[in-house]
């Protein structure tokens, strides 16, 4: 039996993650669920992150590529990478969020992999955005690519925010809670629409879009 990774599965993991980092994380619905119910949502949708970038990176194509010039790592390759390593990252993070009980944990555990998790899909984005440069597809509203490119690219500027929110006091309290939530919110809704572009596309295997597309 042999499981082959598609541009449609890859789509779908990022939904279902995004959507379940939307949940833990929208306005209302965060405190019904409570810390516990919010960082297991968050917990299980890094999950269908990392899911997702895998095939997103199995999708890329060679690590490499050579040249008159000589070999090269190519840019679709190393984007997807990147953004494969900031979901680890995430998983990280939000397992050890639902563990950690001190100060030091806290930050060590949850903070530290959370902010290097979201500067990777900062990282991926901009690696994204340059390909997008270097095709001259500056302005191309219609194209599925350019949505998701630019989607993805607030949404990881929305994860950076909410890094900066989530920030962890001596205290033990986070620098700005709302500004934390809002930042996870707005960027998980970003994912998704990035994603969802491509749903009800037959899509063979191809080179993956960047990042968390």
């Amino acid at each position: 039996m042999l499981i082959r990774p598609t541009l449609r599965i890859q789509s779908w993991g990022f939904v279902v993650g995004a959507f379940l980092f939307a949940l833990g994380s929208a306005p209302g619905i965060s405190s019904a669920l409570g810390t516990a119910g919010a960082n297991t949502s968050f917990f299980v949708g890094s999950w269908f992150f990392t899911g997702a970038a895998f095939i997103q990176l199995m999708l890329s194509g060679a690590a490499t590529v050579s040249d008159k010039q000589g070999v090269g790592i190519r840019a679709e390759w190393l984007s997807a990478l990147i953004q494969f390593l900031g979901t680890l990252l995430f998983n990280v993070s939000t397992g050890a969020a639902l563990h950690a009980h001190t100060v030091k944990g806290e930050m060590h555990l949850v903070w530290n992999p959370n902010l290097e998790g979201s500067l990777c899909f900062l990282v991926s984005s901009a690696l994204a955005v340059l390909l997008l440069w270097r095709a001259k597809a500056y302005w191309a509203p219609r194209s599925k690519d350019w949505q998701s490119v630019w989607l993805n690219t607030l949404g990881s500027i929305a994860f950076g925010v909410s890094a900066v929110g989530s920030f962890v006091l001596d205290t033990g309290n986070t620098l700005d809670p709302n500004l934390a939530n809002i930042g996870t919110f707005v960027g998980a809704l970003c994912f998704l629409l990035a994603s969802a572009v491509f749903l009800g596309k037959q899509n063979a295997p191809e080179p993956a879009r960047s990042v968390a597309s």
